[in-house]
């Protein structure tokens, strides 16, 4: 699992016939054959973080987060010197439509359903019954940070913020291991909460609202 979830975003999804429209459909697709394969081998859904009787505790613990991620992000666009932490190239030519697409589409069924359930869900689910949880929280957030080596590449490359090779492989390795502790976080919320609501809220937070967030300080210049 480990090694098909480490190529698959970096290799295979740009791959997929009609790529990048096709992302989130195929995405989805993989969400629910994970999920498929998980219950066959066995792990609960209390185990995958999907059980009714903590969809309150990760209600509690992802609205927190939801405020904490809204906030920073507003007192980013309302500071100007704050404002160009924001921009991303990547975003800067979305119209109302696209950014609307990104943020209600794409983020929630593309990106953050499709690695919550894989990262936070089952990867960690089966890595506990392997390993000691902490262990597992690592290795689940080793293989995060491995999984958005070609996001990175691609933010860096856009963004224009290496000038050779080895500065470009540099910014990459840390954007990396910036998400590897991110994944941290999220498996702690996963485990604190007993809900993959709690991670899923503020994963969707932090990507639809730093989505926003760039293109508002694109126009606000």
């Amino acid at each position: 699992m480990v090694l098909v979830l480490c190529a698959w975003n970096n290799v295979v999804v740009t791959r997929l016939p009609g790529h990048p429209g096709s992302y989130v459909v195929a995405n989805v697709a993989a969400t629910v054959a994970l999920l498929a394969a998980a219950r066959a081998s066995r792990l609960s859904w209390a185990d995958l973080g999907l059980s009714r009787d903590r969809l309150g505790a990760g209600t509690r613990w992802g609205a927190v987060c939801v405020a904490l991620v809204a906030a920073g992000y507003a007192v980013a666009l309302a500071v100007p010197v704050l404002r160009p932490l924001l921009t991303d190239a990547r975003t800067a030519g979305l119209d109302g439509p696209a950014v609307a697409y990104q943020v209600l589409v794409r983020i929630p069924l593309g990106t953050v359903l499709w690695e919550e359930v894989a990262f936070r869900g089952v990867l960690l689910a089966a890595l506990v019954r392997l390993v000691p949880q902490r262990a597992a929280i690592a290795l689940s957030a080793v293989v995060f940070g491995i999984w958005h080596i070609r996001p990175t590449l691609g933010a860096v490359t856009a963004n224009d913020l290496a000038g050779g090779p080895v500065a470009q492989a540099a910014a990459v390795a840390l954007g990396c291991l910036f998400t590897a502790a991110a994944g941290v976080l999220f498996a702690w919320l996963r485990l604190r909460s007993g809900s993959l609501l709690a991670p899923g809220l503020l994963h969707l937070a932090t990507n639809t609202l730093g989505t926003v967030a760039a293109a508002l300080a694109h126009r606000l210049g």
